[in-house]
């Protein structure tokens, strides 16, 4: 009997711990998309974060860029902060652009950008094309090398709302990145 109930618990816990390894699947990168968004809870995401934080859904996400946003946005305000001056510098950056960062080995590139972002699921869009959850798509090389998102992965996302900005952040001993906001075309 005791064998039996240690048998269980070393195969539970067993299970917990290959679930809680495994990796998370590579993000695909922006894309337009004439589909329509879904609507729904958005577990584990800004704007719905379940209490306690939420985990992001194993899988690929796919990103549409509904019709009331395509076109509409021209670029990004990205606020640099060097952590060792304390200094703060904006930089505006063309949508699937990119930029070097001055004094540094660092450069940025610029997916799309979802002014009011929402995700369902493995689904990321916009809402509306109000900017009340910007939201970009960014990458991260260092010496030529991606070292944001995880080697693998081809975006991750930053957020100009303060309490989001925490999520899913890039993290560097010297260089902090955030999303000021998104620039309308017109």
């Amino acid at each position: 009997m005791i064998r039996r109930l240690f048998a269980v618990v070393c195969s539970l816990m067993l299970l917990l711990a290959v679930g809680a390894c495994k990796k998370k699947q590579e993000q695909a990168p922006p894309q337009s998309a004439q589909q329509q968004p879904q609507a729904g809870p958005q577990p584990g995401m800004p704007g719905h974060m379940p209490a306690g934080g939420g985990i992001m859904p194993a899988g690929t996400t796919n990103v549409i860029v509904p019709p009331s946003v395509q076109g509409k946005w021209k670029a990004v305000v990205i606020a640099v902060e060097d952590k060792t001056t304390k200094k703060t510098t904006d930089f505006t950056v063309n949508l699937h652009g990119q930029l070097k960062i001055p004094n540094s080995n660092l450069t940025l590139y610029v997916g799309d950008f979802l002014p009011d972002f929402h995700m369902q699921g493995l689904t990321l869009t916009s809402k509306s094309n109000q900017p009340n959850n910007p939201a970009v798509g960014i990458r991260v090389d260092e010496n030529k090398k991606q070292i944001f998102p995880a080697p693998g992965k081809t975006w991750s996302w930053i957020y100009s709302r303060p309490e989001f900005q925490s999520v899913h952040s890039f993290q560097h001993a010297k260089y902090g990145i955030v999303l000021v906001k998104g620039i309308p075309k017109g």
